[in-house]
């Protein structure tokens, strides 16, 4: 079988999965189920100055029948004295030596309070620090979380009092609340950062309740925006991570991959766009700490059949496939086909095409059902029938290339050819 075990800035764990700094490390309790269940590390709930937390704490977006497609908190750092904090994580580092713990902190904005917190947590045995610069709401208040990670130069400061005190591998976790994760990220590696992890929880307002007219989550008449997280914001996720992982500068570190990853296939996603390990939150509130399992078992038999001995074989495989749209090739095409002995003639594909997409798709009227066929002179292969079609390989992608040749935009540009004449 693969090997799965992860080694993360020389951090060894079983498998490369870890709990990520949230409600499900936020105590010995909840970290030693989680270990018992294959875990293999935790980032500690966020450390720092003891804060009080409100109550309600979450909402979420249902979709299609499904319960949290995406999750929003305003839940903050841990409520918990730090003192007890510092002893659980002492018990459960000598319970579990084998297991990654990783400490989430956010200390006041001051040399000396990095400098104290850091000195406290190390004396717990912890493996690696997790830097919290990306809490969307009530830290950013205080000119903490996202207010550190949305300012690369504060984000440089407060890494560089880090690295002065830190003996342990130090992660840098960064804000989506940018319009690129790149600047920061580039400035905490210069700062001397050992790692990166991202994402953090978007800025969100999930819904309103129509019938109190306030958004949820509900606080005596009011709400706040949160921090959006789950399986929505796994496209986002990922193209952030990417970004870093292409980065000359911010690919030289290890990056930890977090942002909606709920199955194996959506860690091996992760990795494949350059996370070394990968961080799990949303998926274990929602289904508990056993999920790890099928995790675990997925991985494992992906990696035997693409024949993938160790995490090393694919992990940033998939970065270099993502490139510029002017490097892509013009003369490469698509003409969709539908497969009639599959269709189920329910006519989505002809509903959508005819009226949003490219009018592709012959109707003919018929008893007992109609039937539907493509025009392949009008098909641009969008691909938007296939995915629309409720069933499996009914609909598929032929390529029908315009040319034998690659050609971009930029040389068709050169070459002076023909635009579209409709």
């Amino acid at each position: 079988m693969a090997d799965i075990s992860s080694n993360f800035l020389g951090i060894k764990s079983p498998n490369p999965f870890w709990l990520a700094s949230a409600p499900p490390t936020d105590k010995k309790y909840n970290v030693l189920r989680a270990f018992e269940a294959g875990w293999g590390g935790v980032v500690w709930k966020t450390l720092g100055s003891q804060v009080k937390n409100v109550s309600s704490r979450y909402s979420a977006v249902d979709y299609g029948g499904q319960r949290v497609m995406g999750l929003n908190n305003i839940e903050l750092i841990s409520d918990r004295p730090l003192d007890i904090n510092l002893k659980e994580i002492t018990e459960c580092v000598k319970l579990f030596p084998d297991r990654a713990m990783i400490i989430s902190l956010m200390a006041d904005n001051d040399k000396k309070s990095w400098h104290e917190l850091i000195k406290k947590v190390e004396d717990t045995g912890a493996h690696g620090l997790e830097l919290n610069f990306g809490c969307p709401h009530g830290m950013t208040e205080r000119g903490m979380g996202a207010a550190v990670g949305q300012d690369p130069e504060i984000a440089c400061m407060v890494v560089e009092w880090v690295m002065e005190a830190a003996t342990i591998p130090v992660i840098t976790k960064l804000t989506p609340n940018v319009h690129s994760v790149v600047p920061t990220g580039r400035s905490v590696v210069k700062a001397g950062t050992n790692a990166l992890s991202l994402i953090n929880t978007i800025q969100s307002v999930t819904g309103v309740d129509l019938d109190t007219l306030v958004p949820n989550p509900y606080v005596a008449g009011k709400s706040v925006f949160g921090g959006y997280c789950g399986p929505a914001v796994k496209p986002i996720a990922l193209k952030m991570l990417t970004t870093i992982a292409q980065d000359e500068l911010t690919k030289k570190v290890p990056i930890s991959g977090i942002g909606g990853i709920s199955t194996w296939k959506d860690a091996v996603e992760f990795m494949l766009l350059g996370a070394t390990n990968v961080q799990v939150c949303t998926a274990a509130m929602k289904h508990g700490f056993r999920i790890v399992e099928d995790m675990c078992e997925g991985l494992n038999n992906w990696m035997d059949e693409k024949g993938f001995a160790t995490l090393d074989d694919f992990i940033g495989k998939s970065v270099p496939t993502i490139t510029h749209w002017e490097d892509l090739d013009i003369n490469y095409h698509h003409i969709a086909k539908i497969n009639q002995d599959k269709c189920i003639h329910c006519g989505l594909c002809y509903i959508t095409c005819e009226d949003t997409s490219h009018q592709s798709i012959n109707l003919t009227y018929g008893k007992p059902y109609n039937t539907y066929t493509v025009k392949e002179e009008e098909c641009v292969g969008c691909n938007l029938c296939k995915l629309v079609c409720p069933v499996d390989n009914c609909i598929t992608m032929e390529e029908h290339r315009v040319a034998p040749e690659y050609l971009n935009w930029i040389d068709f540009q050169k070459k002076g050819l023909p635009l579209n004449d409709h």
